[in-house]
């Protein structure tokens, strides 16, 4: 790898020289300005604003504006002259447990390269010592025209140099906490913990930069020829009321089910133990690997009125009396529907038995009426007698 400095590190009354090399590097993917007519790359110019006329680097050098306007012309001989005693040395101060370094000062990260076979043997020296103390060295060294500070420590086999930023360079976080007083309870911290225990559980190696890759794709695509926008879902905006513990009870079991974990306990969707929509949870299944043990949330009603304390007994009564009402309805109109039956029956039977009596009394009269018929024709002729005699 290319260095960027050459120098040494001051170490008490021991000098190593060392090569500063880049430990990172930027794949961001960088566009260029052009023109959407005819698509000409549209490019800055430096211009002098007294006589409008395009400068080249060789004619540009360093100025300090001052609060009026004026410019103070700044030379590089001019800052050479500045007893800068680590303009080449990167001189260590004190060395400090890494815990009380805030990462909030972390800026670029560097190697530091031995430099010659005279180096490897103290390099060695304070990397050993490093390691040992499990210290990391506090150092001042100027890059870029400026004194910054450092931080070293140990990476592998290698002495790497972190860039802090001056104390007085980190801004205090006034008016960023939320206002007010916000409680949480304990339920909610043992789902947070078994969130965390469940996501936490991820190699570094295997994080990559989707949309970089998205972009490359797009941008291939494109060259080709074939490239078709495809529908992005939109984002759930901001701003909501959320239920706390269901969101958490979900990104639980979301996270063990990604991941092939289902959580012990765990019920099947649309049971009432699934409470993430329901508002309650037992939160074993969410936070059984965790071992937290969750007490049931109830989820009040939102359209819901307010009520007495024995609204439900009332309520059971109410219906328990409709109900019997009912059940006496019932059996009255069953009753009077018997009855009306019966006279119905009742009616019909004495009919039958009228219609029977008068058949008989008919078929009586006309058997004596035949009788006397076959009676006077039989006395017919007797007097039919009496008469020629």
């Amino acid at each position: 790898m290319r260095s960027i400095w050459n120098g040494a590190i001051s170490f008490g009354l021991v000098s190593i020289p060392i090569k500063l090399v880049n430990a990172t590097e930027s794949h961001s993917i960088s566009f260029r300005q052009i023109h959407l007519a005819d698509g000409g790359r549209v490019r800055y110019r430096k211009v002098c604003e007294l006589d409008g006329e395009e400068v080249s680097g060789a004619e540009i050098g360093k100025g300090y504006e001052e609060a009026d306007g004026s410019i103070i012309p700044i030379t590089d001989d001019d800052l050479a002259q500045l007893p800068l005693a680590t303009a080449k040395t990167i001189e260590i101060m004190s060395f400090v447990p890494a815990e009380e370094i805030d990462p909030l000062q972390m800026d670029a990260a560097y190697y530091l390269a031995s430099n010659g076979a005279t180096a490897a043997k103290p390099y060695t020296l304070l990397r050993e010592a490093l390691k040992r103390s499990r210290k990391v060295a506090i150092a001042k060294y100027a890059l870029r025209g400026r004194e910054r500070l450092g931080m070293l420590r140990v990476v592998d086999d290698v002495i790497a140099m972190h860039g802090l930023l001056w104390p007085d360079e980190i801004r205090a976080p006034e008016g960023v906490a939320p206002e007010g007083s916000v409680s949480v309870r304990d339920a909610e911290l043992d789902l947070a913990d078994a969130l965390m225990a469940t996501l936490g559980e991820v190699e570094m190696a295997s994080l990559r930069d989707d949309y970089r890759e998205a972009v490359e794709a797009m941008v291939t695509a494109k060259a080709g020829g074939a490239f078709e926008p495809s529908e992005v879902a939109a984002a759930p905006a901001g701003g909501q009321v959320i239920d706390l513990m269901a969101a958490l009870e979900k990104s639980v079991r979301a996270a063990k089910a990604s991941r092939g974990e289902p959580g012990p306990g765990a019920e099947p969707e649309g049971t009432a133990g699934a409470g993430s929509d329901a508002g309650t949870g037992t939160g074993a299944g969410a936070g059984g690997g965790a071992g937290a043990e969750v007490t049931p949330i109830r989820r009040k009603a939102a359209a819901a009125s307010p009520k007495a304390v024995g609204g439900k007994k009332s309520t059971a009564a109410a219906a328990k009396r409709t109900a019997s009402a009912a059940t006496k309805k019932t059996t009255a109109t069953g009753a009077a529907k018997a009855a009306k039956s019966a006279a119905k029956s009742t009616a019909v039977k004495s009919t039958a038995v009228k219609s029977t009596s008068a058949k008989s009394t008919s078929a009586k009269s006309t058997a004596a009426a035949t009788k006397k018929t076959a009676a006077a024709k039989k006395d017919a002729p007797t007097a039919r007698k009496r008469t020629s005699a």
